[in-house]
């Protein structure tokens, strides 16, 4: 990985063992000519660069090859050198961008210090990468850095292999680097001096803590910020982002700042404090701090917060003297892409600012907030973005001779792949495609990373939807590149994603996969959700699903929960039937003024009602039961994520043995030629007594948690033995259901299972590029998965 000061921890430790040579970056990585003393001094150097490297640094092998007696050249004269980049084909990548380090963050708090509030203070160990870098070698030329010009003593830095910012490619100061200003919201800029205040910063700061909102121009693309515990700010952000009710993410200064708000335990702190920084999933305190209490708005209907910490020298001095969190969200409005250059932003963000915070170093790439949460005792990334990508994930074993195959992801939650061996290089998360901005980006990013890495690709795979746009992109180029087309099944490319990320090797055997999410096309082509499969790389055969039930209107059935809610109980015991056992149905919110006759005739009738085992639908389905969001949620998962939310207040221990107070709702099995479905009629025959008999929500939510996920464990079980299978691999983004995960794995393990599950990269459909990466390269190209 280039930019992590490698060169010179090489150079320092030739010096130390008194050997002489030279090293070099080129595009297979690092090069390393060695005259040692003697062979001892020899593996000792080769033993230390594998232990002792820089905090970026990351080693996927070293060769070692003897010079030929024959060939023998004798030793350089003068010290052990670092010599320029060789441009050759690229094997290396860019590291991805890093949380400032303690260095720097001791720097700009110094006044003595020449970067004393310097925003844009970075050395080898920190500092922005994916997001400034356009071409292989990472040198400054390559980056949005090259337009200015390094000072004298920035270049004496830049060029001194015993400083901390040797080769530092982003290494500025206030001589010679990037500017920051405020401007209003008219595009006028402000005197921080008028303010009152010694610089921009601290004038934005100000703004804040006046209740204003701001958009700051930061590392990977504009946040919206205000401050979290000012009701009214934060209502007119939604407000003027249209975001009405997903979870905003909170910046706080440090970890003390938090646990005001959260509980933390030692894992989640050290993610939070890890090199990339992520957004992280943290549990609510209750009850909630009387004094500065976070605004109503933060996260409506939510258990947890994300929480992050400054993470690039703005950020720190922005939040120095902040004892409360910030809002820090996505420089967007509701769905569109962030925002990341200046003129962009004046015309995006100004009417949802008060004023802007912005700077003349150019983000070339977009890089959202990743997040993550510790589940299971394990952190599990929900979103890979800044501070992962593209770090690159090695091939399971297997796959080092694969052919270079280029992997386009899916509709929502896009993320592409290029596996170029021993490389599996996982883009970004990019959003949801069927937004038309998101697409251009998607495009540009896609095109950005073919160049960077040098991709070329031998097949091209994607998901089998007819209407995917990242499919249709890839049947395109498949053509113009006379290349080979793979059509992967979703839930197919979801398992063999879990088991590259367990490092499952291509020869290890077949796994039982359960795969639970909203909905992929089927290889039957109906509309799969909730499937257990026997699948390795090369095959996927479906053994067991959910009941399949219509999604009456279709798309529409994906945001609007009382249609899954007609659909699963109309399926179950007819309409009319369960309104006369169970009258409380007809008086659940959002029903009244439903056109449920109509719906009705549609799901009798089979029209625009495609049956589909979605576990999302029946999510939704019970949400809606619940009066949760019954007649439309705001945002993919709303319903689904409430409901989690309800069972978690009822939940007895909220971690891996966690349990409902009460007894899990039943479900049953119908045994078909084709397979086994579980049939969810039971659990809603138990749910609506319940229902009728006033048992509280938060009970009801919490006994379907329990009893779905005992019913697939014991179902995935069963199918086990018959298979003579011992490993379980989930996957799906229904597994970033923390309840579902933790109770699955748990009963799984318990049972004597050996059980996959993601860390690496999200559950979601942000993971399935990289399982159909694999799944192509095992794939012969006359056949399809």
């Amino acid at each position: 990985m280039q930019g992590v000061g490698f060169r010179p921890h090489v150079w320092h430790l030739a010096n130390r063992l008194g050997c002489l040579g030279d090293v070099r970056n080129d595009g297979d990585g690092v090069l390393i000519r060695l005259w040692a003393p003697d062979s001892t001094t020899a593996d000792a150097f080769c033993q230390r660069l594998r232990t002792d490297i820089p905090p970026l640094a990351r080693i996927d092998a070293l060769e070692r090859n003897p010079q030929p007696a024959e060939k023998s050249q004798p030793p350089p004269a003068g010290e052990f050198r670092i010599i320029a980049s060789a441009t050759t084909e690229v094997h290396t990548g860019v590291v991805p961008d890093a949380t400032t380090c303690p260095a720097c963050a001791t720097d700009i708090a110094a006044r003595s210090n020449r970067r004393y509030r310097y925003p844009f203070t970075n050395c080898t160990h920190c500092g922005p990468r994916l997001s400034i870098v356009r071409a292989i070698p990472y040198d400054r030329a390559n980056t949005s850095m090259a337009r200015f010009p390094l000072c004298p003593d920035c270049l004496a830095e830049y060029n001194n292999p015993a400083d901390r910012r040797f080769h530092a490619q982003p290494n500025a100061c206030p001589s010679c680097g990037p500017k920051l200003w405020l401007e209003d919201s008219d595009g006028q800029r402000l005197d921080p001096a008028a303010l009152g205040c010694q610089d921009a910063i601290a004038a934005a700061s100000e703004m804040l803590a006046g209740g204003r909102i701001l958009a700051i121009k930061g590392i990977g693309g504009f946040h919206l910020a205000c401050d979290a515990t000012n009701h009214q700010a934060v209502a007119r952000l939604r407000q003027r982002k249209a975001r009405d009710a997903k979870p905003f993410a909170l910046m706080a200064r440090d970890l003390a700042v938090m646990r005001r708000y959260c509980t933390l335990s030692p894992q989640e702190a050290a993610l939070l404090q890890s090199p990339a920084a992520p957004i992280v999933l943290l549990e609510a305190r209750h009850p909630a701090p009387t004094r500065a209490a976070l605004a109503p708005g933060i996260a409506p209907g939510q258990a947890s917060l994300g929480f992050m910490l400054p993470y690039s020298p703005l950020h720190l001095l922005l939040l120095a003297h902040w004892e409360q969190p910030l809002v820090m969200t996505s420089g967007n409005r509701s769905d569109e892409p962030q925002a990341i250059d200046n003129t962009e932003a004046r015309t995006r963000l100004a009417p949802l600012a008060d004023a802007l915070l912005l700077h003349d170093r150019d983000i070339l790439n977009r890089l959202d907030d990743s997040v993550a949460r510790v589940d299971a005792g394990q952190p599990r990334l929900l979103r890979r973005a800044r501070g992962f990508a593209p770090a690159p994930l090695l091939v399971p074993d297997g796959f080092h001779d694969a052919p270079p195959v280029l992997a386009l992801g899916g509709e929502l939650k896009n993320t592409f792949c290029l596996l170029d061996a021993p490389r599996l290089i996982l883009s970004q998360h990019l959003g949801d495609l069927d937004e038309p901005a998101t697409l251009r980006a998607f495009e540009r990013t896609l095109k950005l990373y073919r160049e960077l890495f040098q991709h070329q690709p031998s097949r091209i795979a994607i998901d089998r939807h007819p209407d995917y746009r990242g499919s249709t992109l890839g049947r395109r180029l498949a053509a113009e590149l006379a290349l080979p087309l793979i059509e992967v099944q979703h839930h197919h490319a979801h398992i063999a994603a879990v088991l590259a990320d367990n490092a499952w090797a291509r020869d290890a055997g077949s796994v039982l996969g359960l795969a639970l999410d909203g909905l992929g096309h089927g290889k039957d082509g109906t509309l799969w959700g909730g499937e257990l499969l026997r699948a390795n790389y090369q095959d996927c055969s479906r053994l067991a699903w959910l009941r399949p039930t219509p999604l009456p209107g279709g798309d529409r059935a994906a945001k609007e929960p009382w249609r899954n809610l007609i659909a699963h109980i109309h399926t179950a015991f007819g309409w009319e039937q369960a309104c006369a056992q169970w009258p409380a149905l007809r008086r659940l919110p959002g029903l009244a003024e439903a056109p449920i006759p109509a719906l009705l005739r549609m799901l009798d009738a089979g029209i625009n009602s495609p049956r589909s085992s979605s576990t999302g639908r029946l999510f939704d389905a019970l949400a809606a039961a619940l009066g949760l969001h019954t007649k439309e949620i705001a945002y993919e998962g709303q319903a689904a994520m409430e409901l989690e939310a309800l069972a978690r207040t009822d939940w007895n221990i909220p971690g891996t043995k966690g349990q409902s107070t009460g007894d899990g709702y039943p479900f049953a099995r119908l045994h078909t030629p084709e397979g086994i479905q579980l049939d969810p009629t039971p659990m809603w025959q138990a749910l609506l007594n319940d229902l009728s008999h006033g048992v509280p929500p938060a009970r009801i939510a919490a006994r379907f948690h329990q009893g779905f996920a005992t019913a697939l464990t014991d179902l995935s079980l069963d199918v086990a033995r018959e298979q003579g299978l011992d490993t379980l691999a989930l996957s799906g983004g229904s597994f970033q259901n923390r309840i579902l995960l933790t109770s699955v794995i748990h009963q799984a393990e318990s049972a004597g299972l050996r059980v996959l599950s993601h860390h690496q990269v999200p559950a979601n459909d942000g993971g399935i590029a990289l399982g159909q990466a694999l799944i192509a390269a095992a794939t012969n190209p006359l056949t399809t998965s």
